[in-house]
């Protein structure tokens, strides 16, 4: 760590509970944000695991932090991997440009890498400052603002037979978080939660609302088992030609086609509505092949999360393919260096193995990349075409870029 102008350095070390309140100051001055609501901060000091979170003092000061969740992530092929959540990141405005943050990703990396944990997940704040850390954007989110009178909605037969019934958010959380877990192995990019995350979907301080109702909960059934639901907030608005009020959707899971469909048209047909507001959503999200006029919708996308491998053989080798795969990989990683060389990744559908090689190189990229193309909703390809990735063999790209995509495409439910 690189000294202060008063010549001594600040001190970096793991967080202590009696701590806890002075770094989270930190972190919320570094954002510009207002105090949160005491319902929020207590949930976040909650879910923090103490020996995995650091912070650097200047004297009695908190002026940096950063913090790593013990994470299962679904990967391609179903697998979930341990994943450390970093989070809590942030350096006092009074102490940049003294190597702080370059101090705390080290140290953290090297931690996450004695709790052999094969990767490092974030989302970004500010995604250039990651990049150099090894940290590629893996998965991309779909927001729209949709004109539910205009874009219309046609559903799949069966939609009709789908029961649904008001219920009060905490508590249907049991039947709701059921659902989520049984889709949880299906999509790379999802979270297993862990006690206590639960929570964070039902987090609804009055001061966050913006004019909205409360949080709202639909559940949708059939022959008397949970298969959906939905969560949502309603703010009220009229115009000159009657009412204009949205619909914020926080949360839509579902089992089958019509139970989402159902939700769907739910979430359409709400009296005194004319817009529907969704934030985060899968970049292949079945809504938009529901509506009958995809422009009224106004889809934007946006980076999600950032996957780093901190130990790039485990990684690799925890995932499975969707085509055979035989390739050398040389691996540039500056920040990690016990990553960088040659690896032989040979796998398929069924499983592989990643094992240092002294072959010739088949394909050369660094860390960003393998992270990037890992959940398998970036290309090897569009990568290679923006000089990210070298092809070394003949036809190499296109045997790996096939065989790393990934169906469905990954996501992020949900930040931390």
């Amino acid at each position: 760590m690189v000294d202060d102008h008063t010549g001594h350095a600040p001190e970096l070390r793991s967080l202590l509970p009696d701590e806890w309140d002075s770094a989270y100051g930190t972190l919320l001055r570094a954002f510009g944000g207002p105090p949160e609501a005491e319902e929020e901060r207590q949930l976040w000091r909650d879910l923090t695991e103490f020996g995995r979170f650091l912070a650097a003092w200047d004297g009695d000061r908190c002026v940096a932090s950063a913090g790593a969740f013990s994470f299962r992530l679904t990967v391609p092929g179903g697998a979930s991997v341990p994943a450390a959540g970093v989070t809590m990141v942030s350096v006092a405005a009074t102490h940049r440009r003294r190597g702080l943050l370059t101090a705390m990703m080290r140290r953290q990396l090297d931690d996450i890498r004695s709790w052999d944990e094969p990767l490092a997940v974030l989302t970004a704040s500010e995604p250039a400052i990651y990049g150099r850390f090894g940290y590629g954007a893996a998965t991309f989110q779909l927001d729209a603002e949709i004109d539910t009178v205009r874009a219309g909605l046609t559903v799949p037969d069966g939609t009709d037979g789908v029961r649904l019934r008001y219920a009060d958010p905490a508590e249907a959380l049991d039947a709701c978080e059921a659902v989520y877990a049984r889709l949880v192995p299906g999509r790379p990019g999802m979270l297993a939660r862990r006690p206590g995350w639960e929570r964070l979907g039902l987090l609804d301080p009055e001061s966050t609302r913006g004019g909205a109702s409360p949080l709202q909960c639909v559940v949708a059934e059939r022959d008397g088992a949970t298969v959906g639901y939905a969560q949502f907030r309603v703010k009220p608005s009229w115009g000159p030609g009657g009412p204009e009020g949205e619909v914020a959707l926080s949360a839509l899971e579902a089992l089958d086609p019509a139970a989402g469909a159902a939700l769907w048209r739910f979430l359409f047909d709400l009296d005194l509505t004319s817009s529907l507001r969704v934030r985060g959503r899968p970049v292949d999200d079945a809504w938009q092949y529901l509506v009958k006029d995809v422009r009224r919708c106004r889809p934007a996308l946006r980076d999600a999360l950032y996957v780093r491998p901190v130990e790039v053989g485990a990684a690799l080798a925890a995932r499975t393919y969707r085509t055979p795969v035989d390739v050398v990989l040389e691996v540039e990683d500056a920040f990690c260096p016990w990553n960088a060389g040659r690896r032989r990744l040979s796998g398929d559908a069924k499983g592989a193995t990643c094992e240092p090689t002294r072959d010739p190189a088949d394909l050369a990229l660094s860390a960003r990349e393998l992270g990037a193309v890992y959940l398998g909703g970036v290309s090897l390809t569009a990568l290679a075409a923006a000089g990210r990735v070298r092809e070394l063999r003949p036809g190499a790209l296109a045997e790996a870029s096939t065989a790393f995509t990934n169906d469905p495409a990954p996501w992020l439910p949900h930040g931390f």
